[in-house]
């Protein structure tokens, strides 16, 4: 049963001009797990190697038709549940994207069945990847959506979740920026559009794509309905979500003065909020009082719509559905002939993630680049999803997102600490003991909430900044087991609610009186 809450509802029949972006694809095309470039219907695909650190390329053992699709990366399952591996994209900042992922498992993992997981984009839960189906038919998968980005890259990341019984994987990853007229009656800031369907009904032949479609959108072949017909003249110009005009030369309709009704999307949706776009465009040389209402499972939708050759899309920004969704289109009183209807779309609307304030993230990344030996899920937000931060990291929402523990204790961690982590000014807990840590101790004297300070068992040299007398909340530091040289701070001896402690080791360092 679908509901429907006029308070989320905006709907609109487009009939403005927007100019058209030239005949190419802004983005990048990658091929994953490939280790040459390569040309595929007349579009470069790149290796994905220069996008990505972590993962195995991999090469399926099975024939495939499309080349993008015989290699795969894979990312290990073991230990790593809940945490995401991304990919790093290059993108214009405020850019609208669309991005799409490809999925064929052709048995790489040796299980029977493909993975379940889930994909990230930037700090916003995307969509499990669920591609049993389509693979037992035969069929790679894809998931397409669209969101504006937000800074210079965009990570488009795979992570496994509790379900997940293999190792995650992926065959294509495409970015493709599109016209800011796409869909610009969502906040894209607030919302990002992920792909339900898309279809051109009355098309029997093969998905309609680029170059019929400028951004390369797949407009999936719907048919199977009895009013199906073909159209051969039609002029569609103007329509802001510039669909191409290969869609309007198929059509459902009926020449009988009646309802008609569609059953699509084919498969129940789960209750949620969507975007719905509806297109029509009249015959020109039939061009008639075609009028009629939409209703969608019983609810008027748009009224009045008289269908003209020019073309026109109704929309809902946000509609509710849930479950079984019917279409139905009713001739109004003194209306000459029966409906039509060209072609449709339908996003599930997902609230956007947000982000980590940013000096939080450019600590954490400066941090990861003095780093020798990184840990290979410190891509994308380090925060965000909230069920998939950075190992080691904690965080607090609110209206900034900040880190307030760092915690990477026994992790094998070769290099030095940067000074940057004293960017981090909401860290009120920090542990790096155990590794392998060179260098001298950043000066920590920012973090005025910081009350724990593990250092111990590295090979960290130099003196002990006198600067962590000033950190008041300071109760507990470990530094034992260094190189550490000079004297311990008197500003440190001198608080006798803190935990310090200097040894063992450090031989070198002029301890306090027993």
């Amino acid at each position: 049963m679908s509901s429907f809450s006029s308070s989320f509802l905006f709907f609109f029949l487009s009939l403005f001009f927007f100019p058209c972006l030239s005949q190419s694809l802004r983005g990048v095309l990658i091929d994953c797990g490939a280790s040459v470039d390569s040309v595929f219907n007349e579009q470069k695909w790149v290796s994905d190697t220069g996008f990505i650190s972590a993962g195995t390329p991999k090469n399926l053992t099975v024939q495939v038709l499309d080349s993008t699709l015989s290699t795969v990366r894979t990312f290990p399952l073991q230990n790593n549940v809940f945490k995401k591996f991304c990919y790093q994209v290059p993108v214009y900042r405020g850019g609208k994207y669309l991005v799409r992922t490809t999925y064929f498992y052709g048995g790489v993992n040796g299980n029977l069945n493909p993975p379940v997981f889930d994909q990230i984009v930037d700090g916003t839960f995307w969509s499990p990847v669920n591609t049993t189906e389509d693979y037992w038919h035969g069929m790679s998968s894809y998931y397409e959506g669209f969101f504006m980005a937000v800074g210079k890259t965009m990570s488009v990341c795979l992570a496994a979740n509790s379900l997940t019984d293999s190792d995650p994987f992926i065959s294509a990853l495409e970015l493709v920026l599109v016209s800011d007229s796409l869909y610009n009656s969502t906040d894209f800031t607030t919302y990002a559009l992920s792909l339900i369907a898309r279809s051109s009904f009355g098309n029997n032949g093969s998905i309609i794509r680029y170059p019929d479609d400028e951004f390369d959108r797949y407009w999936e072949p719907y048919g199977q309905h009895s009013p199906a017909a073909s159209v051969s003249r039609v002029s569609v110009s103007g329509i802001w979500n510039h669909p191409p005009a290969k869609v309007f030369q198929t059509r459902f309709t009926i020449s009988q003065l009646e309802p008609m009704e569609l059953l699509w999307p084919p498969a129940p949706l789960p209750n949620a909020t969507y975007y719905i776009a509806l297109y029509f465009a009249e015959d020109q040389d039939s061009f008639s009082g075609r009028a009629f209402n939409i209703s969608i499972n019983d609810i008027l939708f748009y009224p009045n719509l008289s269908v003209a050759p020019a073309g026109m899309v109704v929309f809902a920004n946000q509609w509710l559905l849930n479950g079984n969704t019917k279409i139905t289109l009713t001739p109004l009183v003194g209306s000459s002939i029966g409906p039509l209807i060209n072609a449709g779309e339908v996003f599930e609307v997902l609230p956007v993630g947000g982000k980590t304030h940013t000096r939080d993230v450019i600590a954490l990344e400066r941090l990861k680049e003095s780093f020798k030996n990184p840990l290979p899920d410190w891509n994308g937000d380090p925060c965000l999803p909230p069920q998939y931060p950075w190992t080691g990291v904690t965080c607090a929402g609110g209206p900034r997102i900040r880190v307030i523990t760092l915690n990477l204790t026994s992790m094998g961690l070769l290099g030095s600490i940067s000074p940057s982590i004293s960017r981090l000014t909401a860290l009120s807990g920090l542990w790096l003991g155990n590794n392998s840590l060179t260098g001298s101790i950043p000066d920590l004297s920012s973090l005025s909430n910081l009350e724990i300070l593990h250092l111990e068992d590295n090979q960290l040299s130099g003196e002990i900044p006198p600067s962590l007398g000033n950190v008041k909340s300071l109760n507990e530091i470990f530094l034992h087991n260094n190189n550490l040289t000079g004297n311990v701070p008197s500003s440190l001896l001198g608080n006798p609610k803190l935990n310090l402690r200097t040894t063992p080791g450090n031989p070198l360092l002029s301890q306090p009186p027993k």
